[in-house]
């Protein structure tokens, strides 16, 4: 596999020259390497640019190509982009889409492009279009494609093989015919390999696999992925609270579910949008990063609150004020690799009632184990550097204490969020960070009142 490094260096080339070719004037060249380029590779291109060279881009973009470079683009980068089309050209860019991105994409557009656009589709599209928009986004409904092939069950691959000559295209990424009844109840699969490969006189109903479930449309959109990833899929039906087939869905879509999850936990640790553009306007961004900022302080002040509880203890002990960051520090450290492998856990479905218990014990034990190690370590560096063993043994106490609690709120915070349904991924490392600060600073100031004056 190639290092990220190599992987991105054909997109830094590509912006580089897009770059310098516009910093020039000169539109033949940018327009020709951006014919080369796939929608998806447009763009990433497009979200690479500060905003006014991305205008320019955004004009020298093939008009068939434009519906599906929409597609790809971020949420923020869309609305921009939209903003400044012509409802004719918006139209136009929906043209050829398929139904399910047709149905992502028309949540963004103004309600007269709406209008126009449902006004185009014949009946059959705009049925299709309306059952997927039946359905929530972030749902396997919300993901399906309507178009599918479906076969009886009693019919021969002979009469499925010239079906399909008749047909003369499949769409894309289709690995199984769909088989159902006359009412369009799912009743298995019948893979392309089987269907090329046995003979032309068996009926679909005696080689058919009829151990493939259909998922329900109901069913939300990361455990769509997880079932792709654990059954190893390259497409699956999807079935209605009855059991008829209402369409299907190919790994393309699976594989945006998941870049798109990895997006949101990446940012939202740091309390950010997955789908802000990084080129946004100064404002717009600083206002959305101050509520977040506005949260920190207000920690923060509670930690220096702690801390002022015990001023004549620091100021009668200046070691302290020297020591105290370092037991801050380890719980927020430890908290912060249990917070993680909990969110972790919790999203991979590997967390859960039946073994909540047992994981709680397991992070408590390496917290107290971890906290002895350290602890150990800490005292003794602190004996000999104030020559007070004293000094030394409270510290190591307190950096146990920190580190257990630490443990606990790792393990707590992240379940009791989404019980209260906020992302734990958004706001657990906030709480944490609150939670190992005032321990620790509570637990070595107040442990050095009690015993050093």
């Amino acid at each position: 596999m190639a290092e990220p490094s190599e992987q991105q260096q054909p997109s830094q080339d590509h912006l580089q020259t897009l770059a310098e070719a516009l910093e020039q004037g000169t539109v033949e060249p940018v327009r020709k390497l951006l014919n080369s380029l796939r929608p998806a590779e447009i763009a990433h291109l497009l979200e690479s640019m500060p905003r006014d060279p991305r205008a320019v881009l955004w004009q020298l973009v093939e008009p068939d190509d434009r519906g599906e470079v929409l597609l790809h683009v971020n949420d923020e980068v869309r609305a921009g982009l939209i903003r400044d089309m012509e409802t004719g050209e918006l139209v136009a860019a929906t043209e050829g889409l398929d139904t399910d991105d047709l149905a992502d994409l028309l949540a963004d557009l103004p309600g007269a492009v709406i209008h126009e656009v449902l006004r185009a589709l014949d009946k059959q599209n705009r049925q299709r279009l309306e059952a997927v928009l039946s359905y929530a986004e972030d749902t396997a409904g919300g993901l399906m494609d309507v178009n599918t092939i479906t076969v009886r069950a009693d019919v021969t691959l002979d009469v499925v093989l010239r079906y399909l000559r008749l047909r003369g295209t499949i769409p894309e990424l289709t690995d199984s015919l769909i088989v159902v009844s006359r009412y369009d109840k799912y009743r298995g699969v019948l893979p392309l390999t089987t269907l090329l490969t046995m003979e032309p006189d068996h009926t679909v109903a005696e080689v058919m696999d009829r151990e493939v479930e259909g998922i329900p449309a109901s069913l939300p959109a990361t455990e769509v992925a997880k079932l792709f990833q654990d059954r190893d899929l390259i497409s699956s039906p999807v079935v209605d609270e009855n059991g008829r087939l209402i369409g299907r869905i190919t790994i393309d879509d699976v594989v945006d579910v998941i870049r798109d999850e990895a997006d949101h936990s990446l940012m939202s640790m740091a309390g950010l949008d997955e789908e802000e553009d990084i080129f946004a306007p100064v404002v717009s961004s600083a206002r959305r990063r101050a509520v977040w900022l506005g949260i920190n302080l207000f920690t923060a002040f509670l930690a220096s609150w702690v801390i002022g509880l015990f001023e004549g203890t620091i100021h009668k002990i200046v070691a302290l004020a020297v020591l105290m960051p370092i037991v801050a520090s380890m719980g927020g450290i430890a908290g912060s690799q249990t917070l993680t492998i909990v969110i972790r856990g919790m999203a991979l479905g590997q967390v859960g009632p039946t073994n909540a218990r047992w994981l709680l014990f397991k992070e408590l034990a390496v917290g107290v184990l971890n906290g002895m190690i350290w602890a150990l370590v800490v005292a003794v560096i602190a004996t000999a550097w104030f020559e007070n063993v004293h000094i030394g043994m409270i510290i190591a106490a307190a950096m146990i204490i920190n580190l257990v609690c630490a443990a606990l709120a790792g393990f707590g915070l992240p379940l009791l969020l989404r019980r209260i349904r906020i992302d734990p991924a958004l706001a657990g490392s906030v709480l944490l960070t609150t939670v190992t600060d005032v321990v620790g600073f509570m637990a070595f100031l107040g442990l050095a009142t009690i015993f050093l004056l």
